[in-house]
């Protein structure tokens, strides 16, 4: 038996169907480095005794000669979702075994990009007197400190993207209305934290059905430093606008600055969540709309940074909103991604945030692939949090 499992949800699926370890020993790893990691308080919850009788059952289902894509892949769940939600259940279906629940933000602060434990607060794995991101903050610690290899979230504003760019790894929003909506607003999409964007892909093909597609060999991508309301910080422009320059050095892909000038969706969003209907999307403007339809049909991909700001103190943001390039596509329901774009001169990651058009979620997760090839190539090993 090899000692130690891969760090990718594919990987393990295979050790694990190929006999080279059985969905128990990697659980229990997994249960190890939760263990070890516990300072940085991912989990409000974790459950060793059902974990490892989940993982039991995995083991006789394959030994019964039953394929399982996911086979004994630990899993963190988000707690406001736990393992009920539509999404954990097509993932355990596949073979992944829940291990815990991982923290959300508490009451006390109008901006949800922290995590809450009855131990304190969640610590982003970069640097600890800083927030994850949030409101998937412990599903984003899990994944970027190895802890598991993948993670449920849920994006109702950026709740998924801005957590995994903070924390360096991949968050995917998924089309809106390909899952059930977890709130009454129509807002929230349910989506995964991973480390890989292949990791993302099976969590495609588990939960939403299809497989992976090749990409293009021309990709056309627009770029906006700002969508035309953002004030971004410098810095996080210049690594997001580097890794999208880098990409396209690698072949293959067009890159275009877009002028494209959208209101800021504030009042919409909160007009949407507050009265639960399409009332917000209205009211992002029928200009808005236009323009951003036109934009991505002279397009493949808009790409921005994932947020204004990089990953901010426990004190909170200041005046900045975190959600600037993200719940804009919670509005509109376009399917949207946020990829390791680098590190701050001061050791934080920064995310590269992709959006497609309705529905091209295949095309969107390739694209994100090949670009997370050629930054690996450019990066070496990419961006990964610290070993704990």
């Amino acid at each position: 038996m090899e000692k130690q499992p891969p760090s990718t949800a594919g990987a393990i699926a295979d050790r694990v169907m190929r006999g080279a370890a059985s969905a128990v020993e990697t659980v229990r790893g997994a249960l190890e480095a939760v263990d070890r990691t516990g300072h940085l308080r991912a989990f409000v919850e974790v459950w060793p005794e059902a974990a490892l009788e989940c993982a039991a059952r995995v083991d006789a289902t394959l030994a019964a000669g039953v394929a399982l894509p996911l086979a004994g892949v630990p899993l963190a769940v988000k707690a406001t979702e736990g393992t009920a939600s539509h999404q954990a259940r097509r993932l355990v279906a596949a073979g992944a075994v829940p291990i815990g629940a991982t923290s959300v933000p508490g009451p006390g602060t109008p901006w949800k990009t922290w995590g809450s434990t009855d131990q304190g607060p969640t610590l982003n794995p970069w640097n600890t007197e800083r927030v994850p991101g949030g409101s998937s903050a412990g599903s984003a610690v899990a994944v970027a400190t190895g802890a598991v290899p993948l993670a449920t979230a849920s994006d109702g504003a950026g709740s998924t993207r801005i957590p995994a760019a903070w924390c360096g790894v991949i968050g995917y929003k998924p089309t809106t209305g390909l899952l059930p909506a977890r709130d009454r607003a129509g807002l929230t999409v349910g989506g995964p934290i991973t480390r890989t964007v292949a990791d993302a892909e099976l969590y495609r093909s588990a939960v939403l059905g299809g497989s992976p597609v090749a990409v293009r060999p021309h990709i056309r991508v627009a770029w906006s430093p700002t969508l035309g309301f953002n004030e971004p910080e410098p810095e996080v422009v210049e690594l997001a606008e580097r890794a999208l320059r880098r990409w396209a050095r690698s072949g293959g892909v067009t890159v275009t600055r877009s002028e494209i000038a959208l209101t800021d969706p504030t009042r919409a969003w909160h007009t949407r969540r507050e009265r639960g209907t399409r009332a917000g999307l209205a009211s992002v403007g029928r200009r808005d709309l236009s323009a951003l339809d036109g934009l991505l049909h002279s397009v493949d991909l808009l790409a921005t940074p994932t947020t204004p700001n990089r990953a901010h103190p426990h004190s909170g943001p200041g005046e900045v909103m975190s959600v600037g390039f993200t719940w804009l596509f919670n509005l509109t329901g376009h399917p949207a991604l946020s990829l390791p774009a680098g590190i701050t001169e001061d050791g934080l990651p920064v995310g590269l945030h992709l959006v497609a058009r309705h529905h091209e979620d295949a095309l969107l997760l390739a694209s994100a692939r090949d670009a997370e090839q050629a930054l690996a190539r450019a990066l070496g090993d990419g961006v990964h949090a610290p070993e704990m």
